[in-house]
């Protein structure tokens, strides 16, 4: 679709706000009665590409979903874990499969308030929320959103000036946004004993057959830093679909196959991105993180009952949509890039912040390989003849 037609689309079913920056060519779309989801964004103004996945029949058929109420968005809160003993989406003592699985109410339902005024540059929204997990704890949380396009300061504090000067060059469209989410903890004081809680973020964008995710790692010994990707969340990652160059890891994100990679505490790095050879779009996300993920605790996302180390987790992941099972239909077909917050023993009236960039550049592949070699330190010539 084009972002006049995923806006006009969107305005059919709900309250659409936008931010806008480069007279015009640089939109993005937020709902924030669906749980303040930024749903798409575009580099080309009206009749530009639009980035996010809409899941259209899911929109048009208006009907909930207790499981997952899937309207798409490139960018969306929830809050981890989603596994183990104190997942979030499986109710005490069930097996951890598809068919238990359940988005908690909050992160599935009801609106984010908007608080900023229109003529804001920014759109603050915010919501109070009530979870259980899945060793009965309970979390009260009141959770502040705000979304807000990046300039060309933003790009260079971001990337680089090398990379901000590629993406300001003539003949370069591009469309950056931040949101920065923060949980202030408004109940007893969380503890690893009862379970924690923490800010995840997650990006749905059209999948296509010539994408490809990549993901920067830290190199070094599996002895001491451990594997360099986790791939098992839903069984073995087809070879061809996952592969490990000495700077990145590529995953193919084109909707067919579901599975679902991550990068540890020791080996990742706070960038990642994803390039679409058809259309000729790069993609990079950014995101906050400490200097040494491995001295924080981060949450274990895997479907297993009990966890052993629970608070040894990824810090951002890629997941790519497909069949459910034999005979059943997949979510999308979308892939998504996400990231995480490590997890806090926050007190009453503590908080933990996380903020969330997206870039998508549309140039030449000459200016897109730059770019791509700047800020992922990969080779897109590599990248194809390597996944395709």
């Amino acid at each position: 679709m084009s972002y006049r037609e995923a806006k006009s689309f969107l305005e059919k079913y709900t309250k659409v706000v936008e931010l806008t920056a480069d007279a015009g060519q640089a939109r993005v779309a937020i709902c924030p009665e669906w749980q303040g989801r930024v749903m798409t964004s575009t580099c080309g103004g009206w009749e530009g590409l639009s980035f996010g996945f809409l899941n259209r029949a899911f929109i048009e058929a208006g009907k909930p979903n207790q499981q997952f109420n899937n309207y798409g968005g490139e960018d969306r809160f929830w809050l981890s874990p989603e596994g183990g003993q104190f997942s979030l989406w499986f109710k005490p003592g069930v097996a951890q499969t598809i068919d238990n699985w359940f988005t908690p109410p909050a992160l599935n339902e009801g609106p984010f308030e908007v608080v900023s005024a229109a003529s804001e540059p920014v759109c603050r929204m915010k919501r109070r929320m009530e979870l259980e997990n899945a060793s009965s704890s309970r979390f009260d949380l009141a959770v502040t959103r705000d979304v807000r396009l990046l300039d060309t300061a933003d790009l260079k504090a971001l990337f680089g000036h090398a990379a901000a000067e590629l993406m300001s060059q003539p003949g370069v469209r591009r469309v950056g946004y931040e949101t920065a989410n923060t949980i202030t903890n408004q109940g007893e004081a969380l503890t690893k004993e009862k379970g924690l809680v923490s800010i995840w973020m997650l990006g749905m964008f059209n999948s296509a057959p010539k994408t490809v995710v990549i993901v920067p790692y830290k190199p070094g010994d599996e002895s001491v830093l451990g594997p360099v990707v986790r791939s098992d969340y839903f069984g073995v990652v087809p070879p061809e679909r996952l592969k490990i160059l000495p700077e990145a890891i590529l995953f193919l994100g084109d909707g067919n196959y579901r599975s679902k990679i991550g990068t540890s505490q020791r080996r990742a790095k706070n960038v990642l991105g994803s390039i679409d050879f058809q259309t000729g779009v790069l993609t990079l996300v950014h995101f906050t993180m400490p200097d040494d993920p491995s001295q924080h605790p981060y949450l274990n996302n895997l479907w297993q009952l009990p966890q052993a180390e629970p608070f040894v987790g990824d810090v951002a992941n890629s997941y790519n949509d497909g069949p459910l099972g034999p005979g059943k239909p997949g979510l999308g077909p979308f892939y998504e890039i996400e990231s995480l917050s490590p997890a806090a023993a926050l007190k009453p009236g503590e908080s933990l912040s996380h903020c969330h960039r997206t870039v998508h550049v549309q140039a030449d592949m000459a200016v897109l390989a730059r770019l791509a070699k700047e800020v992922l330190g990969v080779d897109l010539d590599t990248v194809r003849k390597t996944m395709f």
